[in-house]
């Protein structure tokens, strides 16, 4: 899989926390939350609820993403990406990941909690094309 050719997706430290924290907190179900910032460097993360209750998949409720593209425009940012967990599997994209992949400008972060320490992962996909991209944290 090539890695690409940007520059990391950079989070400061208590973003970073808080999209690890959410991660175990949805435990066991698929946590999920978006990313807001510029470019490539992350200013918050935004908790959102797994519509979809499930160990398997996430949906993002359609209010949630509205209030927080709301939020992140009214602070001159933008949604530059998603995360969510894999509680029992690799931090790559599923099939259902990659399906539903809904913005090629975006970062998918997958947090894997299969082992005793989170796995993040950060990755571009476009026209079903995966890409990793690497993470810097501070």
């Amino acid at each position: 899989m090539p890695t690409v050719s940007v520059p990391p997706l950079s989070f400061p430290a208590q973003a970073y926390a808080e999209m690890i924290g959410n991660a175990y907190d949805g435990y066991p179900l698929e946590a999920c939350g978006l990313l807001v910032g510029r470019g490539t460097r992350v200013h918050r993360f935004v908790a959102c609820t797994n519509e979809a209750a499930s160990a398997r998949v996430y949906t993002i409720p359609g209010k949630e993403l509205l209030h927080a593209e709301m939020a992140a425009e009214g602070d001159g940012l933008d949604i530059i990406g998603v995360f969510h967990s894999h509680t029992h599997s690799e931090p790559y994209p599923s099939p259902t990941d990659v399906a539903q992949a809904p913005d090629p400008g975006w970062f998918y972060v997958i947090v894997s909690l299969k082992r005793e320490a989170p796995e993040p992962r950060c990755y571009r996909i476009v026209d079903e094309a995966v890409s990793e991209v690497p993470i810097s944290v501070g």
